[in-house]
């Protein structure tokens, strides 16, 4: 599972109002929004991405697993092919049990609890909806971690400074800041997540950054990234490594908020900003994702039967 992205700019207006829960978004928000869309090219690949994924996990599993029979289905959060849709073909299919994995390592009750919510809703549709376990958060396989970490080395090889000059900054989506008091493990979810992939790769100089906050009156968690490079350029860096591991293909977040706006900020600084190149549909991934799928190393798995 993943968030979902509009296919096309005519698509950018009925997908936001979707993301408001059926609200409709002003005209310049949408105007907005339209036009992040149309500087990366009038759409993400997110979509096409997340069905490689299913395809190779798929015949992963069937390779290392022979014995019985593995089908990777798609669903999104908020367009389509939507996750409601996708359980209906499950069921059509007949499975003898299911598994939801979304496509984002770190668990919020704003975020992937409503991941959770939706395989639920789709499930009560059913007359006899099969097990079904799912996926709530992964940040601590040591897959994922390892993975992330020779991400990181491969990045800093390519950057024409010594290591000790480069700061690295992990990052992941900004959320409305009142899940700190509800206790939500969003934040130190990811602030170990950072420490431990931050170890493997023998990073010793590293910090953490929220990006992509909405655009509301609230307050959202911070330091935002952009605040995050003002402050790296102002005590003298002039390398950033950007690691945005809340995220695993190019998307929105990454094409726009981080090669585009993160990217303008620093040249503006002088700066050198550049990032880890993202999971996407990387063997290397696919096997982080089998993992999963098998054993579960790492992984808090809820019971949804």
């Amino acid at each position: 599972m993943a968030y979902g992205t509009p296919r096309n700019l005519d698509e950018v207006e009925p997908y936001y109002r979707d993301i408001r829960g059926g609200q409709t978004p002003s005209p310049e928000a949408v105007a907005a929004l339209r036009e992040r869309y149309r500087q990366v090219g009038g759409q993400t690949p997110l979509l096409e991405i997340t069905q490689r994924v299913a395809r190779r996990l798929e015949q992963r599993l069937n390779q290392r697993c022979p014995d019985s029979r593995w089908s990777v289905y798609v669903g999104m959060k908020h367009w389509h092919p939507y996750i409601a849709d996708t359980i209906d073909g499950i069921a059509a299919d007949a499975v003898s049990e299911l598994i939801g994995l979304p496509l984002a390592p770190h668990y919020s009750m704003l975020s992937i609890a409503g991941y959770e919510q939706l395989v639920r809703q789709g499930l009560d549709r059913l007359s006899s909806p099969p097990p079904t376990t799912f996926i709530q958060s992964w940040h601590a396989n040591p897959r994922f971690i390892s993975f992330i970490a020779q991400r990181i080395r491969d990045a800093l090889d390519r950057i024409d400074a010594a290591p000790d000059e480069v700061e690295v900054v992990f990052s992941a989506h900004s959320l409305p800041a009142r899940i700190v008091n509800s206790g939500d493990p969003y934040p130190d979810e990811l602030i170990q997540s950072a420490a431990a992939v931050a170890q493997a790769a023998c990073v010793n100089s590293w910090r953490f950054a929220y990006q992509s906050a909405g655009r509301t009156p609230t307050p959202w968690l911070g330091p935002d990234i952009l605040e995050s490079i003002d402050s790296i350029a102002a005590e003298g860096t002039r390398h950033i490594l950007l690691v945005p591991f809340g995220f695993v293909c190019d998307h929105l977040e990454i094409l726009y908020d981080i090669d585009i706006e993160a990217m303008g900020k620093a040249n503006a600084l002088g700066v050198e900003l550049s990032r880890i190149a993202m999971p996407n549909d990387a063997p290397q991934f696919i096997e982080v994702l089998h993992d999963l799928v098998i054993t579960g190393d790492g992984a808090r798995i809820s019971d949804l039967s």
